[in-house]
């Protein structure tokens, strides 16, 4: 069974993972930030629910911008992965 003190630890230590890394071109960071505020936004937006404090049109709103936000960098992703994959299959 999973407590919720022991749920919130692994959710605090897999936060890094929505931070952008250093060493990105400009507009890839700018991008990843703006992501990374989405994220923070609905984390912030849940807590609030949970802690009877929060709208609960501020957290469908923020939960629907963060689903629009991870379709759009799932679709990135993919069209990256698809580019490389064209790369490697160039004869040489």
């Amino acid at each position: 069974m999973i407590s919720s003190t022991l749920a919130a630890t692994a959710y605090d230590r897999a936060r890094p993972a929505v931070t952008p890394a250093e060493g990105l071109p400009q507009g890839v960071t700018a991008a990843a930030s703006d992501f990374a505020k989405v994220m923070e936004q609905v984390d912030l937006a849940a807590t609030g629910a949970m802690a009877g404090q929060g709208d609960t049109h501020d957290l469908v709103q923020s939960i629907a911008q963060a689903e629009i936000a991870l379709e759009t960098v799932v679709a990135i992703r993919d069209k990256v992965v698809e580019a490389y994959q064209e790369i490697l299959r160039m004869p040489v």
